[in-house]
């Protein structure tokens, strides 16, 4: 054959007599490259499979329509930030708040008074006008009850901070819920993080501080940590990222049977689009009715804040997105449950967008 042809199928050219092979060698990989490989794809496809059908099945907590009645119950919560109580906010603010506030489901104000040092002390001088604040929104607003929010960071996450091992420093966190609840707040609110599931110190914590404000006629409530999407999960999460995250049901259970007020922080899920979020929080709530006692009230958290970083796109985690969630986990698990409310996350964030689809969507 005189003239040289490609053909198509085998990619060799054909030049009078000699065969030339056109395609690319690339040099084989050895044997235990080869297996590496396949137990890398293999963990992949383990951990991505589940994590793509719990996508999917989040998609699908999305649909359908949630229960006539499914709306506020009257015992919503606001957090509140530190200006509050330091002398930034002024009469007027208090006023327009009592306003603001008339028409909704809010019961309950948390309102920053700390935070708590790392030894679990509270120095007064961190809610110098706390007095101020409770005495005008009881005049203002007899129905709200003003709550103290103290917070911290905790060990051994964070091995600087507080460290609840300690029953000294446990000490110190319940004497300074008697100091604040002395200064006229109707009960404590804590926000300890990151807690990991299973923190038996914690619990010990919460059934010292119950008897404390029980005694008071005071309530104690707490922020929680969102529950496992897959059983496990903060486990698997922890080991992965040093930083669980979750808390499983089981333990979620045991914190909510030691409070009167158990909100969940169902927000920064790191879920992407508003369907999958949304689906998200109808599996939360769900999963939070199952382990709530009736005596505890169980509140759903609202993202009233807008940022986009790893872990919160601010386009998915909407309030529509939330209370519509909300609302079909309710509707699924114990749609008339009168002890259940949403819990706005935070004031000073918050936009009238965010005020108008919670009236809109949840309270009328």
């Amino acid at each position: 054959m005189d003239t040289a042809e490609r053909t198509e199928n085998t990619g060799e050219e054909v030049t009078g007599r000699r065969r030339w092979n056109l395609r690319p060698r690339f040099p084989r990989w050895p044997r235990w490259a080869r297996r590496v490989r396949r137990i890398t794809v293999g963990v992949l496809l383990a951990v991505l499979l589940p994590l793509l059908a719990a996508e999917a099945t989040l998609r699908v907590n999305y649909t359908g329509d949630p229960a006539e009645g499914t709306r506020t119950r009257d015992r919503d919560a606001l957090w509140l930030g530190h200006a509050w109580v330091d002398g930034r906010r002024t009469d007027a603010d208090v006023t327009a708040l009592a306003r603001r506030l008339r028409d909704t489901g809010v019961r309950d104000l948390y309102v920053h008074a700390g935070p708590l040092e790392h030894d679990g002390t509270l120095p007064e001088s961190a809610y110098p006008k706390a007095r101020r604040l409770v005495d005008s929104l009881r005049r203002k607003a007899p129905r709200l009850r003003v709550q103290a929010w103290l917070g911290d960071e905790v060990a051994p996450e964070k091995p600087y901070a507080m460290h609840l091992e300690r029953p000294a420093t446990r000490a110190a966190v319940v004497a300074s819920t008697r100091q604040i609840l002395a200064a006229g707040f109707a009960g404590a609110h804590f926000d300890l993080e990151p807690l990991h599931s299973g923190d038996r110190n914690y619990l010990t914590l919460l059934d010292a501080l119950h008897r404390v404000t029980h005694a008071h006629g005071a309530v104690l409530s707490v922020a929680a940590h969102q529950i496992d999407p897959l059983p496990g999960f903060h486990s698997f999460w922890g080991t992965v990222t040093g930083h669980p995250k979750w808390w499983s049901q089981a333990y979620f259970g045991q914190v909510a049977r030691r409070v009167d007020q158990i909100a969940v922080m169902s927000y920064d899920t790191m879920q992407p689009t508003q369907s999958l979020y949304g689906g998200y929080v109808a599996q939360q709530t769900s999963l939070a009715l199952e382990v709530t006692p009736d005596s505890t009230d169980l509140l759903m958290g609202l993202p009233f804040y807008h940022e986009n970083r790893f872990g919160h796109w601010a386009r998915a985690e909407t309030v529509p997105a939330a209370v519509r969630g909300v609302r079909l986990g309710l509707s699924r698990t114990d749609a008339h449950r009168p002890a259940f409310g949403v819990a706005l996350y935070v004031d000073f964030a918050a936009t009238e967008a965010d005020w108008t689809a919670y009236e809109e969507d949840w309270v009328r």
